[in-house]
């Protein structure tokens, strides 16, 4: 993905091959409902605000995803 002037890149979710790793920017221009962007090897992205954001960090932090990471979660 070409990254457009307006986004900062906060982290690459993988980084060991040249696959296009999924990302996570933030748009300070956007509208707060669609400032956090999540983009994914397929060339596709998510929008959504800080405290959808933050909503997910706090539900990955106690482990609600947890069970997707065992062999039959997936």
């Amino acid at each position: 993905m070409s990254v457009p002037a307006n986004l900062e890149h906060v982290a690459t979710f993988c980084g060991n091959c040249s696959c296009g790793c999924p990302e996570l920017y933030v748009d300070k221009d956007a509208a707060e409902e669609k400032r956090i962007i999540i983009t994914d090897d397929f060339g596709q992205r998510i929008q959504m605000s800080v405290g959808q954001l933050s909503d997910l960090v706090g539900d990955v932090k106690a482990g609600v995803l947890d069970k997707l990471l065992s062999p039959a979660g997936v």
